[in-house]
């Protein structure tokens, strides 16, 4: 499986507390994704709460925060100054991550905010993962139980404005689901929380081979085309 790395760029307002040290810098959150025609609806992104992360300085100067196991897998993909050498500029949990605007490449959305999401693994991909929840069931669930739990935003210090104005934002169309086949997969199984992983599991089965083989680009250059082909070129 190959990922491609989505860089997603923290408006320079944001880098306060935690994050002062890298103020004057090029911060991004990077996030990894097997989906990259997908990218065009992320409404979010999210961050394991309590997971460690780094800031790590790339050969470009550019920032990037992810897990320390991604970033030393950069290091030897011609990204770090020194081959295999990574430069941590600083230590962080996912907590501290909370609330951080980005701009997203693809993205139809300008500004999108950093949120918490409980079944993040840490030992697969960076540990900052977009969110598409037109496309993806466990997206859809996380943001829906965020909308839908006060109690639960509270616990995280989430803000309304970082999660209640953003909807589904279509981005394929896959002739059986419709324009966002993630609401809809999860209502026929009736999930009602992002801790469903068995029915979550189901649900993903049920729609992400569909999304490639008969899926229809509905946003970006790419509009019209059918996924299996502008994969290749989206990423």
């Amino acid at each position: 499986q190959e990922y491609t790395l989505i860089k997603m760029e923290v408006y320079p307002e944001c880098l306060t507390g935690q994050l002062a040290a890298l103020a004057g810098k090029r911060v991004f959150l990077a996030a990894a994704t097997l989906r990259p025609e997908t990218m065009y609806g992320q409404t979010n992104c999210w961050v394991l709460p309590d997971g460690d992360y780094g800031a790590f300085e790339m050969a470009n100067g550019d920032v990037m925060v992810m897990c320390d196991r991604a970033a030393r897998n950069l290091a030897f993909q011609e990204h770090t100054a020194v081959e295999g050498v990574v430069t941590k500029l600083l230590g962080m949990k996912g907590t501290a991550l909370l609330g951080c605007a980005v701009k997203s490449p693809l993205a139809v959305l300008e500004r999108v905010y950093c949120l918490p999401m409980m079944t993040i693994l840490m030992n697969k991909g960076t540990g900052v993962v977009t969110s598409v929840p037109s496309d993806s069931p466990d997206d859809f669930m996380a943001l829906s139980d965020l909308k839908a739990k006060p109690a639960l935003r509270e616990k995280f210090s989430v803000k309304d404005e970082w999660v209640m104005p953003f909807e589904v934002v279509p981005c394929v169309h896959i002739p059986e689901f419709g324009d966002a086949c993630a609401p809809v997969v999860c209502e026929q199984l009736k999930i009602k929380s992002q801790n469903e992983k068995v029915k979550l599991e189901e649900a993903k089965h049920r729609t992400y081979l569909k999304g490639f083989t008969d899926g229809i680009m509905l946003l970006g250059v790419h509009k019209g085309e059918p996924v299996k082909v502008v994969k290749p070129k989206i990423k």
